[in-house]
């Protein structure tokens, strides 16, 4: 802004400890001869200054505290509505691998269905986050505090600068830090690109203003921190571009400069970000397709549209006014008629910024700039056409908020100087008066904080001051249904769905309940109603493939399935379901191969689960092992992986390793019978008999059908010489179900009691149901062999043979009783 004294005046003023602020006589307009110049409202706040004993530097560390004490309360909070898609199912931040595709695909192009938006800063800041905090949103939240702090301190760099005025600046950021208006952009995550582009765009700003002025040579050190500036203001958000509009009209109109300054030394301050501006809008249309979101949800005539803007701008003002009533989400209704009081309250807000801008202008030229300010960056979210349902959000006043701060610092020195030039009493009055607003501002952004503390709470809080905001109850059934909570699920989504019928995710979710109740008819409908509202919709295509699926109709479910896959091809629940349902098909190449892209868009357990699962099945121990024990990192846990692990162990012969997985699974869930029984197993391989024991007791106390460890256990005792006891176990196992080993077993105790004839029935037995058990057949040779049953003997060889061929005892016995072997 223009520089209200020279250097030399300034500088004799700060040595008193006096005000830096000046008359402005500079920023006047030109006047007709002979007329009388009006009085300049900025010369007449010239109080001494605050804090004059403090540094810049120690005023900004204060602003900064102050800014984010009111906002200690976000960082327990969760993460809520857009952060799960911008975060915790975003694939682009697990790791740098998409770092190209972050840069040159919309911001969410992972995600179908959503705006064309081009803020590759805000996955960049999320990757980064990440990395360091993972999923945990304490890191997030605080990147937001510290993000808000910054732009604090950048908010009082540019007010210094404009206006050379340090109570100015310190009013005015005071004020900006704790705006309840703002609560929104620091309180979520998801709005961080609104701080990325806050933040460099008042940066870029103060490096305009940091340009040598009109006597001194051009700084391209200057120009180039300009330029790089605004590179990241253009990666934050589109509103970037009305920056290079805001330097030019600033340049020509309001820099102090301006009189002695030549048209190319002009040009030459602010060429580069316009060079700038243009090489992004070429790079969009060539990389992205097109310069808007592609995303319209208001249709609306171009008279509607003007209805709208008016409204919108009605709406904005009032709430940096009045920053009380404060809500999320709430639909926007567009008005078709002029005489609707909320364009009639849009059209007297323009009007007195009209009368305003006109008065300051001719009074106060560097205050006028504050309302071009905050006009210029609210202009671009007046157009309902381009916005969301809720074309009206809190957040879109964070930028745009700086000129009403500026206009509401200034208004705190003028009164200021007034107290002063009355009384001490009412100088301290004011101040007081300042305190009792500056608290009020900051519990309100306490009280607001709380909204953002769970989705639930932030659902709940928006339906009860707009309850037709449909896509807002149809995520909060969404979390209902996460719970396992149906009833409350289905109440809200059928009332979303009275509300707003054309609403394919609704739809969709509302088929989840009906699969989730097995009433597939009603179901199939739904997701066929949701392709019907939006044919793009994954979700739709995924939940549809899964209801076949339940149907055991895997030819309808795979090309559902495929086709989610290739709508959102980052997609990781439907790379999953289709895994799941090669692997049902016996395809399991093609099945890996799912899992694979699965992990590498995020790794879940779901994926490394099966794709152990798989390398188990092929015989693969080792490479089971290490699927499952990425699995164990993502849920540490889990019991099955556990059990799972412990059999990987177990396999390749490492006992101890085996016992503790098994071990740990037991305490995690110890009526599970299975990690006794894999326990007691691996006891009996290492040679501990007597734990082994007990195990197999335990998981068959715990399920007395499982016939498979009544036969571990039969072994057991078996090779302890405890006939009995081997015995009723075997007999309890084939009670329970006819097999093999348990038929085999019984063999075996009758073969050491001498019973031969019970031996060969019971071996007969175990064959019959396992042809193909070669130790069975060889049971049998050995048993007819030593009867001197020679032909039989031979005949139960060679039945084993074909299932093990390089068995040398049977190779040896055939030897011996084939007929060539008798005759010589």
């Amino acid at each position: 802004m223009a520089a209200v004294r020279s250097a030399k005046a300034g500088q004799q003023r700060r040595e008193r400890g006096g005000s830096e602020r000046g008359t402005a006589a500079s920023s006047r307009a030109p006047l007709s001869p002979g007329r009388n110049p009006p009085p300049d409202l900025l010369s007449e706040v010239s109080e001494p200054q605050l804090f004059s004993g403090f540094s810049d530097l120690t005023l900004m560390a204060f602003l900064a505290v102050a800014a984010v004490l009111p906002y200690l309360n976000t960082l327990p909070n969760y993460f809520v509505s857009d952060d799960e898609m911008q975060v915790l199912h975003n694939p682009y931040i697990r790791n740098f691998h998409y770092l190209g595709k972050i840069f040159t695909t919309p911001v969410s192009a992972y995600f179908p269905g959503t705006p064309n938006y081009y803020r590759p800063l805000m996955n960049v800041g999320y990757l980064l986050c990440y990395q360091v905090f993972g999923s945990r949103p304490l890191g997030y939240h605080l990147a937001n505090v510290l993000m808000h702090a910054a732009v604090v301190c950048v908010v009082f760099l540019l007010t210094l600068s404009m206006f050379r005025d340090r109570d100015w600046a310190l009013a005015t950021t005071a004020l900006f830090a704790i705006h309840p208006i703002h609560s929104e952009v620091v309180a979520w995550i998801a709005a961080s690109p609104d701080l990325e582009l806050s933040l460099f765009y008042v940066l870029t700003f103060w490096f305009f203003l940091a340009g040598p002025r009109s006597e001194r040579k051009f700084s391209h050190l200057a120009q180039l921190a300009m330029a790089g500036s605004f590179v990241l203001t253009l990666l934050s958000k589109e509103q970037a571009v009305t920056l290079p509009v805001l330097a030019s009209v600033y340049e020509h109109y309001y820099r102090d400069d301006r009189e002695e300054t030549r048209i190319t030394q002009k040009v030459q301050r602010y060429a580069g970000l316009w060079l700038l501006t243009v090489a992004y809008l070429l790079f969009r249309v060539r990389v992205l397709g097109k310069l808007g979101s592609g995303f319209t949800t208001h249709i609306l005539s171009g008279y509607q549209t003007f209805l709208s803007a008016l409204t919108l701008l009605g709406q904005h003002l009032w709430k940096l006014l009045w920053p009380v009533d404060m809500r999320a989400f709430c639909p926007f209704h567009a008005p078709t008629r002029f005489l609707d009081l909320r364009v009639l309250g849009g059209l007297a807000a323009l009007a007195v910024c009209s009368v305003l801008f006109v008065f300051l202008w001719r009074r106060a030229r560097p205050l006028s700039f504050a309302l071009l300010w905050l006009l210029a960056l609210l202009g671009p979210v007046l157009n309902a056409r381009w916005m969301p349902n809720a074309a009206f959000e809190e957040r879109y006043l964070y930028l745009p908020s700086l000129g009403f701060c500026w206009l509401l610092g200034w208004g705190f020195l003028w009164l200021r100087a007034r107290a002063c030039a009355r009384s001490v009493a009412w100088s301290r009055a004011l101040a007081a008066a300042f305190g009792i607003l500056a608290a009020l501002c900051s519990l309100r952004i306490v009280t607001r904080n709380r909204d953002w503390e769970d989705s639930t709470t932030l659902y709940a809080n928006t339906l009860a001051a707009c309850p037709d905001a449909y896509y807002v109850r149809r995520d909060l059934g969404a979390i209902y249904y996460e719970r396992g909570d149906l009833e409350s699920a289905e109440r809200e989504w059928r009332e979303a769905f009275k509300t707003e019928p054309r609403y394919s995710l609704t739809a969709s979710s509302l088929g989840l309940v009906c699969l989730r109740k097995e009433n597939y008819s009603q179901a199939l409908e739904f997701f066929k109603k949701a392709l019907e509202l939006d044919p793009g919709n994954p979700e739709a295509h995924l939940n549809l493939g899964m209801t076949y699926m339940d149907m055991h109709s895997p030819q309808l479910a795979e090309p559902e399935l495929q086709a989610a896959v290739s709508l959102k091809p980052l997609y990781s629940n439907a790379r999953n379901a289709l895994g799941m349902l090669y692997v049902g098909e016996g395809r399991t190449a093609e099945a890996e191969e799912q899992f694979r892209r699965s992990v590498e868009i995020d790794p879940n357990l779901t994926a490394y689960g099966n794709l152990g699962l798989i390398h188990w099945r092929r015989g693969e121990a080792k490479l089971a092992e290490q699927e499952w024990r990425q699995a164990l990192k993502l849920a540490p846990n889990d019991s099955s992986l556990l059990n799972n692990l412990g059999l990987a162990c177990g396999k390749q012969e490492r006992y101890p390793e085996a016992v503790s997985f098994f071990r740990k699974a037991i305490e995690l869930q110890p009526n599970d019978p299975n990690p006794h029984s894999n326990l007691g197993i691996a006891y009996e391989k290492s040679g501990q008999h007597g734990p082994a024991e007990t195990e197999f007791l335990a998981a068959l106390s715990l399920s007395p059908q499982k016939f498979e460890t009544r036969n571990r256990l039969g072994r057991l005792y078996l090779e302890g010489g405890r006939l009995e006891e081997a015995e009723a176990q075997f007999h309890l196992s084939l009670q329970t179900q006819a097999n093999e080993a348990g038929y085999s077993g019984l063999g075996e105790v009758y073969l050491r009691r001498g019973d031969r004839a019970a031996a060969e029935r019971a071996f007969q037995s175990a064959a019959s149901l396992d042809p193909q058990n070669s130790q069975v057949h060889f049971r049998l040779g050995a048993l007819y062999q030593g009867e001197g049953r020679r032909a039989e003997a031979l005949k139960e060889y060679q039945a084993g043979l074909k299932s093990d061929p390089d068995n040398r005892d049977a190779l040896a016995a055939v030897g011996k009783l084939s007929p060539h072997a008798r005759a010589n």
